[in-house]
């Protein structure tokens, strides 16, 4: 849908305002009667204004979606498909310092993070999907099978499910964007996507470099920002919608599913997480501390994979609390901007202050604040925090807190963490820490969906990642994430001349 449109697609240079911010519906690049104000959380200060779609807009997206679908070559051509991913795909490398420019200001992610899932991990999904759908086997064989006394050959072949809405959360945009949107177009899905009121501008840029550097389709991809949950629900509820992927938390996920199923919707989800890293005691304890402090304050806590429940023996308790806390205070939090930053600031205001009352309440429960539990201003800072004497059945150790706070739990015994582990109405990942063959067991008797051993790391664009319980419906990445977004058809004919 190459255009002429020459809108800046990015924030200016001095990353105070962002210009040119507009829909994609139909091919087109349009904009609202209304906008609403993005803010840079490291100051809190409007970055720049989204389009403020209404249910109109996205009635308007669906129905694009719908007959791009329906009539256009986009669901059979599978050749167009990998040359719109490879072009994609160029676009974001040519376009990715612009990119990481617009995700710091206002996911508030670092530079080392862009590296990373922030914007060069999503980066190379597309890459992935692009190769693997130059491989994935569309058709499969049967062979022959007796019936009536006849041979009758059958075969499988694989189609796009259709229309697919997908909304997405704050943390990591480009990562939840392109996680959902690569697999959905390989596949032959047409999308209508959803960016989240937070973080909008990012989510709309990817938008305008579809329109402006790719030839997808008039109405492959539909792109929407609005603070109004009413443009979200139409996704979920409107019959040309075949299927809604989410991700946000676990009861936003339990209200789509029960929309969804008013027109049986094919639903997947990746939602919230509580996951549990598990110290054994002829484990690292050095390694293991360091791991459970960086890893979650990683974009100060907001990831719905962090392992925040940390499960130390409780022979060792006090001196790997030690061991945190002394790296707690290494942590460098402040502006996103400069490179020597490990932490940035939370979304937003409302998100700081629902972490710090979690952090009140499980003080005034019993819990001992080892550490941090402050505000910092300018911006929506919030400083590394550390909880023990946690009930394991406490909120705080129970609930996603999403902000940079770690709880330490004490075990007995192997049997005893595994229980605490499993104490949870989540399963979207884990970790675990000891000599291997003991900590691989432990590990296969925890019920999660990923899962680190010694620090290793498992997300990539070929590892499926998702959750067991109420983390999630499916799996994103890998070809696991190709095929959620699959119909299978099955034929049969008869063999001539092979009857009785």
């Amino acid at each position: 849908m190459r255009s002429q449109d020459t809108a800046d697609t990015t924030a200016d240079s001095s990353m105070g305002r962002v210009v040119g911010r507009r829909l994609l519906i139909n091919g087109e690049l349009v904009e609202a009667d209304a906008t609403y104000a993005s803010l840079n959380p490291a100051t809190g200060e409007v970055l720049g204004h989204a389009p403020e779609a209404g249910v109109e807009h996205a009635v308007a997206a669906v129905a694009a979606a719908r007959r791009a679908f329906d009539t256009g070559d986009w669901a059979t051509d599978t050749e167009l498909r990998i040359r719109c991913l490879d072009q994609l795909h160029r676009a974001l490398v040519e376009h990715r310092d612009e990119f990481a420019a617009l995700t710091i200001a206002e996911v508030g992610a670092t530079p080392a993070l862009t590296q990373g899932a922030q914007l060069d991990g999503p980066i190379a999904i597309v890459r992935y999907y692009a190769d693997l759908l130059k491989t994935y086997p569309m058709t499969e064989d049967l062979g022959n099978v007796e019936s009536r006394g006849m041979l009758h050959h059958r075969w499988v072949e694989k189609e796009g499910a259709g229309v697919v809405g997908a909304i997405i959360a704050y943390n990591y945009p480009n990562q939840l964007a392109l996680a959902k949107l690569a697999p959905a177009l390989a596949a032959g899905c047409t999308v209508v996507l959803k960016a989240a009121p937070d973080t909008p501008l990012v989510t709309l840029a990817l938008g305008e470099l579809i329109a402006n550097h790719t030839d997808i389709p008039a109405g492959v991809v539909n792109v929407l920002s609005s603070s109004d949950p009413a443009v979200g629900a139409v996704l979920t509820t409107d019959p040309d919608v075949d299927m809604v992927t989410f991700t946000g938390s676990t009861p936003t996920g339990r209200a789509i599913m029960a929309a969804a199923s008013g027109t049986l919707k094919r639903v997947f989800l990746e939602l919230g997480g509580k996951s549990a890293a598990i110290v054994l005691d002829d484990a690292d304890f050095n390694m293991a501390a360091v791991f459970a402090a960086f890893s979650m304050v990683t974009h100060a806590g907001q990831g719905c994979a962090l392992t925040s429940r940390l499960l130390v023996p409780n022979s060792h308790h006090d001196e790997i609390v030690e061991m945190i806390k002394t790296n707690f205070s290494h942590v460098r939090y402040g502006d996103p901007t400069d490179p020597k930053t490990y932490m940035g600031p939370l979304i937003s205001a409302k998100q700081r202050d629902k972490v710090d009352a979690m952090v009140q309440r499980a003080v005034a429960a019993g819990a001992t604040l080892v550490t941090g539990g402050e505000k910092v201003d300018p911006g929506f800072f919030y400083t590394p925090t550390l909880l023990t004497n946690v009930d394991p059945d406490s909120e705080i150790a129970q609930e996603e807190v999403f902000g940079p706070v770690l709880t330490v739990i004490g075990y007995d015994d192997d049997d005893d963490a595994v229980r605490i582990a499993n104490n949870s109405i989540y399963g979207l990942s884990g970790a675990v820490f000891g000599s291997q063959d003991r900590a691989l067991a432990l590990a296969r008797r925890i019920r999660t969906g990923t899962f680190s051993i010694n620090g290793g790391n498992y997300f990539s664009p070929d590892a499926p990642f998702g959750g067991y319980k109420q983390s999630g419906i499916g799996r994103e990445m890998g070809i696991a994430g190709l095929e959620e977004f699959l119909e299978s058809k099955t034929f049969a004919v008869p063999v001539a001349g092979a009857g009785g």
